[in-house]
């Protein structure tokens, strides 16, 4: 799977634009970034909102942000993002990303684990 520094710099600015919308309470513009098929599993941007302030907190309301390399696992390019959560644990976030018929980028999945985990 190849990928270029317009697609690290696109991903990058995906993510990064998806927090500053949970930030700001913004599930619309959040919601906008998730695939369509994330978007079709929650319905609304509500829901989707709701989901993420209840199971990722780390995401939605972050102290800190620091973004790793791109990784392909399980043949899906993977942003790794460090979080600082809001009660100052360390978590690495896996951003599933998934390029749409236009070229953008949408995120397609989250998974939060330990700093320490290993990435195979």
């Amino acid at each position: 799977m190849q990928f270029t520094e317009s697609d690290f710099i696109a991903i990058r600015s995906v993510i990064e634009r998806q927090l500053e919308a949970f930030q700001k309470d913004d599930a619309e513009s959040a919601f906008a970034f998730a695939s369509p098929g994330i978007q079709n599993q929650f319905g609304t941007p509500e829901n989707f909102i709701q989901m993420v302030r209840k199971h990722y907190p780390a995401v939605y309301r972050p102290r800190s942000v620091f973004f790793e390399n791109i990784t392909i696992i399980q043949n899906n390019i993977t942003q790794q993002v460090l979080l600082l959560s809001p009660h100052g644990v360390p978590l690495r976030a896996l951003y599933l990303m998934e390029k749409q018929p236009d070229d953008t980028w949408r995120i397609n999945g989250c998974f939060l684990i330990s700093v320490e985990a290993k990435i195979t």
